[in-house]
């Protein structure tokens, strides 16, 4: 078994037991005692079991930076990235849904992965072709986690097979991206006045890194 397959086996364990009984109940040594893995194994590739939030996080980076990212606008390839992450996620959708349920009582958990988001984050806005260095590129990565958040949030009470209104509400956030313009073809309007996002206050966040894991949510109080 290789080092991805191994991951997919614990994750998925792991995420089935958060689905049983909650996150903070979950063991990173019963995921591998129900997956078959080696408890060694488990201990140096996942030395806590926030590591393994990380490791999800950056599978969803993966696979949304699989593909070709260079045709279409701005606006569509971040349509298209973020979607592919929420790909990923929707394959753990319950698991998902309980560490986030249980983010507001682990704030140093909430604090990590607060900080995954934001470099998951700066890589989806990168391969969209969106500035992100300077200071104005601190501000569009923080507009395109507003995006992720308010995306998440949609995503986490969407019960639909197609993810309809989660797509709706990626649109309507994009389309409030734009009037203050992140995209490229926006341009016009200087660094320094840049906005922020009035997205809805949100508390926590949930994402990805840009080292080995990754993973990201603000969740609502």
């Amino acid at each position: 078994m290789d080092s991805d397959d191994f991951d997919t086996a614990l994750l998925s364990a792991a995420m089935t037991q958060a689905e049983e009984r909650g996150w903070a109940s979950v063991s990173l040594l019963d995921a591998a005692r129900a997956a078959g893995l080696s408890f060694a194994e488990t201990r140096t590739r996942f030395p806590f079991r926030g590591s393994l939030l990380l490791r999800l996080g950056r599978i969803a980076d993966d696979s949304a930076l699989a593909d070709d990212t260079t045709t279409g606008s701005a606006r569509e390839r971040l349509f298209d990235l973020l979607m592919r992450r929420l790909d990923v996620f929707q394959l753990y959708r319950n698991g998902i849904k309980s560490v986030l349920h249980a983010l507001p009582f682990d704030p140093p958990m909430a604090l990590l992965l607060g900080g995954a988001t934001f470099e998951s984050m700066r890589w989806m806005a990168d391969a969209a072709g969106i500035t992100v260095t300077g200071l104005g590129g601190v501000l569009r990565v923080n507009m395109v986690v507003g995006i992720w958040t308010h995306t998440l949030r949609a995503w986490e009470k969407d019960d639909s097979a197609d993810m309809g209104s989660t797509m709706a509400a990626l649109d309507q956030a994009l389309d409030k991206a734009a009037r203050f313009n992140l995209f490229p073809a926006d341009a016009g309007q200087s660094e320094g006045d840049l906005p922020d996002l009035d997205f809805p206050e949100a508390e926590f966040t949930f994402a990805p890194t840009t080292e080995n894991h990754a993973f990201d949510e603000k969740h609502d109080a």
